[in-house]
């Protein structure tokens, strides 16, 4: 018994382990060219109060914080690529892991998140002001 348990254990790990290894990120440059398909949902995990720079046009705001309670409002499905965003990356990185964790096929981030995409001279827009 204990030794199913240990390889079912193994094997969950294995897995979870595969599917990050799989997790590439994409860059500026290949968002904006995939935005331009129309097909590309980007999801924004930055909170509220730093979006004042900008957000990239059509973003979805979804902040990490909330992210529990709203995770059904990200799409996982195969055909919808879905790219997240932070200031940096880090917390976009670490959502994205956390996302394939939980099944996630078609989720990834951004390489140097909006730093990057700011650096790199592409468009921002001004978020939607909150209710």
């Amino acid at each position: 018994m204990r030794f199913r348990t240990m390889t079912t254990a193994l094997a969950t790990m294995l897995l979870a382990t595969s599917a990050l290894a799989q997790l590439a990120p994409v860059t500026t440059a290949q968002l904006r060219d995939r935005l331009q398909t129309g097909k590309a949902l980007v999801i924004d995990v930055r909170e509220s109060n730093e979006l004042a720079d900008g957000v990239i046009a059509g973003a979805r705001l979804l902040p990490m914080s909330q992210l529990p309670q709203r995770t059904a409002e990200i799409p996982n499905d195969p055909d919808q690529p879905v790219y997240l965003v932070c200031r940096t990356q880090n917390r976009s990185q670490k959502v994205a892991q956390q996302l394939a964790q939980l099944g996630y096929k078609n989720v990834t981030y951004v390489q140097g998140g909006m730093s990057a995409w700011q650096a790199g001279g592409l468009p921002v827009v001004q978020p939607p002001k909150s209710p």
